[in-house]
């Protein structure tokens, strides 16, 4: 997963490369709790600075984040997002990363799409069913008021 333009809707100032983040000001940032970051941490995901108790997310940390939370949202795994994060420190001008994303996106995405044929052919199931219920309370009611 490679850091593009997206449309992320952070209207915020970009901050400087130096500049670092405080795990409060993370969650604020990115909307995520705490406990998501410090387990992206435990899992060698992210790899904030400490400084005592503190956690200061560098520039690294909050790009390795936009992709993991845009990994997630395509229904990468975490381990899939892990190799694909670590492929970066190769000295490829990232043509491993890319390609190995590539390859692993189209997998998911025809999972997807695989995914809404199913659902679209369950909510049409499902409506044929609604339907035949309500036309079926409605003829009860008629022969009820009859009687």
């Amino acid at each position: 997963m490679t850091d593009r333009p997206t449309t992320d809707t952070d209207s915020r100032p970009e901050l400087g490369e130096d500049e670092t983040l405080t795990i409060r000001e993370m969650c604020d940032r990115y909307c995520v709790t705490p406990r998501t970051l410090r387990f992206y941490e435990a899992k060698e995901l992210l790899a904030p600075i400490r400084q005592g108790t503190r956690r200061l997310f560098t520039r690294r940390d909050r790009a390795r984040l936009k992709l993991i939370l845009r990994g997630k949202r395509f229904g990468f795994a975490l381990e899939e997002i892990r190799q694909l994060l670590d492929l970066y420190e190769l000295d490829d001008q990232q043509y491993t990363q890319l390609s190995q994303t590539y390859k692993i996106g189209q997998s998911h995405l025809e999972n997807m799409k695989r995914q809404r044929e199913e659902l679209d052919e369950a909510i049409a199931d499902f409506e044929e069913q609604l339907s035949w219920g309500l036309q079926t309370l409605e003829r009860l009611k008629g022969e009820e008021d009859a009687a």
